[in-house]
């Protein structure tokens, strides 16, 4: 039978494809790498070539989930049509994990006590990532004057801290009655942060209701729907 020869970045994509699958059905700890050898159909030096250990593999799924988080977000910053807020609405929206996908089923496996380290990492590293393209719009806002502050990158570097930690399920365990509490006080946080108007961000609430599984009343979610 011929070889068969792919190209580097497929092969590549092929194994981390494989191991996603592998990791969420069966748990990192659980998966070896000779499972991922099987699932792929390779020798054990085509995985040895791409990647030097199992952690590598993972590390490279975060950060292509990242990487596809920080693709959204540019196209996002660049839309003319979108003021700076609705900009930093659909950014944070779009990096919301859906139910039962595999960003979702990822998370999950990251909440895993055994997994907390590389549950950190990927948090660094995605705020590491967005900020900047945050901090740019937060820019364009203090220019448009719909914000007020003169430090639009750490601004946003403190928001995106402080909520990845406040709404991480692995961390906190809030009520329904908790949840919307922490949501009100967080947006009321951020409009002070960025020195924006009360109620500039009224429509982030639903967002933020969303990713945690909230249900906030009928007639605040209408407003919300409205935007921005």
């Amino acid at each position: 039978m011929a070889r068969i020869v792919k190209e580097a970045d497929e092969r590549r994509n092929e194994i981390l494809d494989a191991a996603e699958t592998l990791f969420t059905e069966k748990g990192y700890s659980k998966t070896t790498i000779i499972d991922i050898l099987n699932q792929v159909g390779i020798a054990k030096g085509t995985f040895y070539y791409y990647f030097k250990s199992k952690e590598e593999v993972m590390d490279a799924i975060i950060e292509r989930f990242i990487e596809q988080d920080v693709q959204k977000a540019r196209l996002i910053a660049m839309d003319k049509s979108l003021s700076p807020v609705r900009k930093i609405c659909r950014i944070i929206a779009a990096g919301q994990p859906r139910t039962d996908g595999p960003k979702d089923r990822m998370i999950e496996e990251f909440h895993l006590p055994a997994n907390a380290l590389m549950h950190e990492k990927s948090i660094v590293r995605s705020i590491l990532a967005l900020s900047p393209i945050l901090g740019e719009i937060v820019s364009q806002g203090v220019k448009e004057r719909l914000f007020s502050t003169e430090h639009p990158l750490e601004a946003m570097q403190i928001l995106l801290v402080s909520g990845q930690i406040l709404f991480d399920s692995s961390m906190f365990t809030w009520t329904p009655c908790e949840m919307e509490q922490k949501i009100n006080g967080f947006i009321e946080a951020m409009e002070a942060v960025l020195g924006a108007e009360k109620g500039t961000f009224e429509p982030m609430k639903q967002i933020l209701a969303a990713g945690s599984g909230c249900i906030l009343q009928e007639s605040e979610s209408r407003r919300m729907n409205d935007g921005k």
